[in-house]
């Protein structure tokens, strides 16, 4: 079975079973909502315990959960330092819109100028508010910010893990 990260229990939340989480998904407020089903891979564990978001609420950097039947710190104490996974069918609800793409389509693609020139690969993305920033590596290991928008991102083939970027004078 595929499964792709959507977050990581970075801890617990008061007593009452909250945990805090730092999202590494594109649809927060689809994946966290309440009736959202979610494995746990608990810290050193292969295998998950699927988990009920019961409720999700933000604070300050992270998402606040509370998972059906966990009402006591005790019970999702085993969860921190744990990851939150789906399966890839549970990718199949989401609605993409034209030039929109999961995280895991940009990681690790390769990014190329107009003319041909290998710039790098994508090594994180950085949500900004405005719009993604992609992080690129270069061979050499300089660190390059690419903002996604459409005056530099010209092509992107997620079946050849190729990007193709206008470079603008300063943007490297």
């Amino acid at each position: 079975m595929e499964w792709f990260n959507v977050g990581r229990i970075v801890n617990t939340h008061g007593i009452r079973g909250e945990v805090r989480v730092l999202s590494s998904t594109d649809f927060e407020e689809v994946r966290f909502a309440p009736g959202s089903k979610l494995a746990v891979f608990k810290k050193d564990e292969n295998k998950p315990t699927w988990v009920t978001v019961e409720s999700s609420r933000r604070h300050k950097n992270f998402i606040l959960l509370m998972f059906k039947g966990y009402d006591n710190i005790n019970l999702v104490e085993p969860f921190k330092e744990g990851l939150l996974k789906v399966t890839k069918d549970q990718l199949a609800d989401d609605e993409l819109e034209e030039n929109e793409y999961y995280y895991f389509e940009i990681m690790d693609c390769e990014v190329f100028s107009e003319e041909g020139e290998k710039i790098g690969t994508v090594s994180d993305i950085l949500q900004t508010g405005a719009n993604d920033v992609w992080e690129i590596k270069a061979p050499n290991g300089k660190k390059h910010y690419i903002p996604y928008i459409e005056d530099i991102v010209k092509e992107i083939d997620v079946d050849e893990k190729k990007i193709t970027i206008h470079v603008m004078e300063g943007l490297l």
